[in-house]
């Protein structure tokens, strides 16, 4: 009994320092990662005219919406002039083109909008736990 506790306790004292070892392994390969040459920083998108296919400006991107730490959305400031008038939308990712143009070095973002239509979009409001 007493070599089978002390068989037990070496056993333990060899297996312990490679577990943790191994949860450090799996906590580094899924906590980090690279930004790949095609990603876009926040920093780049807030602020961003939008136009549309006739280079009309329909709005700017004023915020983003994270759903589940995914992009669900853009939050556009739409309408308005000079900050008065303005009201706020929300559009799908999939519906705004955010393109770099490695000649001009700026990012543009387009949508098949018109201003009418995002004017007649239901209103996001900063209120609540969106509050600014």
């Amino acid at each position: 009994m007493r070599r089978t506790l002390i068989a037990l306790a070496a056993t333990a004292a060899l297996v312990a320092p490679v577990v943790p070892a191994l949860a450090q392994s799996t906590v580094a390969t899924e906590t980090f990662v690279k930004a790949a040459p095609t990603d876009v920083l926040s920093y780049n998108l807030i602020g961003l005219k939008v136009v549309n296919g006739q280079n009309e400006s329909v709005g700017e991107i004023k915020d983003l919406i994270l759903s589940q730490g995914q992009l669900s959305g853009y939050i556009l400031s739409v309408g308005g002039f000079l900050g008065m008038g303005e009201h706020y939308v929300i559009v799908r990712p999939a519906a705004v083109k955010v393109a770099y143009n490695e000649t001009d070095k700026k990012w543009t973002a387009v949508m098949n909008a018109t201003k009418d239509q995002l004017k007649a979009a239901p209103e996001f409001k900063y209120e609540g736990r969106w509050k600014r």
